[in-house]
């Protein structure tokens, strides 16, 4: 008998010939069998989902977040001639109807499909269906699949996710493209077309979903029929100025692709949708079908430098009420500059540090920010940005457009009944600029400029930052009072809250509170008190303050702005806590940080402050301000070029009794006025 020798192994001729029989009569079998499914195909109802696995086949969600795939940056890079996809086409089958197929998070995408619906339908046919509401396996069946095109549109949220609503779709797809026992036969004659919306401000996850979702549908063998278009809601990076408008080139483009025979897409061609100069033109007829108006994003880009404020986005924060000044900065008259005009009561600011609320411009210098935090009272309509790149006014221009649009808007206040004369003369003459309206005023370029010339009109300067530019924060110049918002004591809930930009938000916003250390001057700690999402964390802000050393601590409940749950902000009126809880907070954090204690509360703000002992000096606190010491060591402190320095407690001034923390006031300055309703509802400052 023949033996071979292979890597140490006996192996007889008779092995050979029997391993040999095996693999040819498995080979029948398995070509019997595809060739019986093949014929049985023919005869699958039409309306029956090709799909044959059971539910126990489905894996749990728990680690999905966990394995979402990362962007194909080549794909979402590179770009096609949407004018060379349409003369591609050259297949009889027409569209003649259009199934849309979204998810969305905060309800803007909603927004967008009822208008994609409404432009269809001047076409062909068009139904809308949010993506939760079927299962999965339903979206894919078609009675006429060679007549119909799928349209998915899709945002992404919370670092490269799908939101919540689609969760489920995407897991299944992601799994069913790569499932061996789908037919990927049944899909051939189905033909589809992917919107992302995203923000490109994200690094790293932009419109990661869109990407995923086009590549599944791809492998599960749909036929594209047009390329995956990534909409940007940054307004300074998107194509045609911002995610309204991306949506409207990319309706466009839709609507001539379903008026030709369409041809599907090979992969060569899946690529993003962008467009050439010459259609930009053409975009008019769409936007004028829609409200706001929308204009070319090439009017918007003078020598190449884009402009921050885009002209949707004017019209946006125009309707909001802001008085916009050049092409980043804007101002807005505070509610409680209206109630103290009429003698209605102060600002929680008027309270704890002494300032005329009647006399206060609330402003910024850049309306762009680097979180998107969740009770963000703006709704999110202002841009977003990690640094500065947009075109720059210059610091006297927005300093004069916003007092000149400040006191436009206090004199229309003249006659109006309740206004006390003395007060709306004084409020023609500002005292006071808040720079914390929107946005993060500290990115803007030139703010140290921006702040001298305010501070040479006698105009204090409180001044809000988010804790992600710890070199600003260096370089600042002193300001009255420099806050810096700590909303979350983790890494996990500052994410969560703020939903910041940055990669390394965590380590800069360490860094931004050791900055702030090292200013002499007034610095506070603002913390937004939300329920449910950062109340538990009291040890970790005691450690916070141990690390920033601030000289005082602001605690505000979270102010609840209105809208339903579909709107950018989720939270609700259970999200806001009771003024008493605030104080048990408070107490609960001034126990574990022995060097401060309760100083003063505004109930009708729902803010406590925490100050630091230092302030309490012989046997009372002086948290107020003597604001004219103040401006005297900035002019010696500008006349020394930086030299001559101070610290806070130089320009500290005592605080009433009415407005220390435990007065029967509780915070309301008794030479006002309270108002009430016939419900015996308190509305002071409305």
């Amino acid at each position: 008998m023949i033996k071979l020798d292979v890597g140490h192994s006996l192996l007889t001729i008779e092995n050979l010939v029997f391993t040999f029989s095996v693999g040819f009569i498995s080979m029948l079998i398995f070509r019997y069998f595809r060739t019986y499914r093949l014929n049985q195909e023919e005869f699958r109802p039409k309306n029956k989902s090709p799909f044959s696995r059971s539910s126990n086949e489905n894996s749990n969600l728990q680690n999905f977040d966990d394995n979402i795939r990362e962007s194909n940056d080549k794909r979402v890079n590179e770009s096609v001639d949407i004018k060379n996809v349409s003369q591609s086409s050259n297949i009889e089958n027409e569209v003649k109807f259009v199934k849309v197929f979204y998810a969305t998070q905060f309800g803007h995408t909603e927004e967008l499909v009822k208008i994609l619906n409404d432009l269809v339908r001047e076409k062909v046919p068009c139904s809308v269906v949010e993506l939760s509401s079927l299962d999965p396996e339903e979206v894919f069946v078609v009675e006429k699949q060679k007549e119909a095109a799928l349209v998915f549109v899709i945002p992404t949220v919370n670092e490269g996710l799908p939101p919540d609503n689609a969760t489920w779709f995407c897991k299944w797809l992601s799994e069913a493209s790569t499932d061996f026992r789908i037919d990927k036969n049944s899909f051939s004659h189905l033909r589809y077309s992917v919107f992302g919306s995203g923000n490109s401000a994200y690094d790293g996850y932009f419109n990661t979903v869109a990407v995923n979702l086009d590549s599944d549908l791809e492998k599960l063998g749909l036929q594209r029929i047009l390329p995956v278009y990534l909409g940007d809601e940054n307004s300074s990076n998107s194509k045609h100025g911002g995610l309204d408008e991306d949506f409207l080139f990319w309706s466009k483009s839709l609507l001539n692709a379903i008026e030709l025979p369409i041809a599907p897409l090979n992969s060569s061609q899946s690529t993003l949708i962008e467009s050439s100069d010459e259609e930009e033109d053409e975009l008019m007829d769409v936007e004028d079908l829609v409200k706001p108006a929308k204009s070319s994003a090439d009017k918007n880009v003078p020598n190449g430098v884009k402009e921050m404020i885009t002209p949707p986005l004017r019209q946006v924060l125009t309707k909001q009420g802001y008085k916009l000044i050049g092409s980043h900065s804007g101002v807005k008259l505070c509610r409680w500059t209206k109630a103290m005009l009429r003698g209605r009561g102060g600002c929680y600011k008027h309270t704890f540090y002494g300032i005329e609320s009647h006399r206060c411009m609330e402003a910024t210098p850049s309306l762009a920010c680097a979180n998107k935090c969740v009770f963000c009272w703006r709704h999110h309509s202002n841009p977003v940005g990690t640094e500065w790149k947009w075109k720059m006014d210059d610091a006297k221009s927005i300093v004069e457009g916003a007092l000149e649009n400040h006191y436009k808007m206090i004199k229309q206040f003249k006659g109006v009944p309740g206004v006390i004369k003395e007060k709306f003369e004084e409020g023609l003459s500002a005292r006071h600029c808040a720079l914390s309206l929107v946005g993060e005023p500290i990115m803007y370029p030139e703010i140290n400029k921006l702040v001298s010339l305010l501070h040479e009109k006698h105009i204090s300067t409180f001044m809000v930052t988010n804790a992600q530019f710890p070199d600003a924060i260096r370089n600042l110049d002193p300001v009255t009072q420099l806050y810096v918002s700590v909303d979350a004591s983790t890494k996990e809930s500052l994410k969560k809250i703020d939903r910041p930009l940055f990669s390394d938000f965590w380590e800069r916003f360490i860094d931004s509170l050791k900055a702030l250390s090292e200013k002499g001057q007034r610095t506070v700690y603002r913390l937004t008190l939300v329920k449910a999402w950062n109340f538990d964390e009291m040890k970790n802000y005691a450690g916070l303050v141990e690390l920033g050393k601030p000289d005082f601590i602001e605690i505000k409940g979270v102010t609840y702005c209105g809208g339903d749950s579909k709107k950018a902000s989720k939270l609700t009126m259970e999200n806001v806590p009771w003024h008493e809880e605030v104080i048990s907070f408070s107490q609960q954090l001034a126990d574990l940080l022995p060097d401060y204690s309760i100083a003063s509360e505004h109930e009708h703000s729902n803010c406590i402050l925490l100050a630091h002992k230092k302030f309490y000096i012989e046997n009372k606190w002086n948290t107020w301000i003597d604001y004219e010491k103040f401006h005297q060591l900035m002019e010696e402190y500008y006349k020394s070029e930086g030299k001559s320095t101070f610290s806070s407690l130089d320009y500290v001034c005592p605080t009433p009794d009415w407005a220390v923390f435990g007065a029967s006031e509780r915070g309301f300055d008794p030479r006002e006025t309270r108002w009430f309703r016939k419900n015996n509802k308190d509305i002071s400052g409305c």
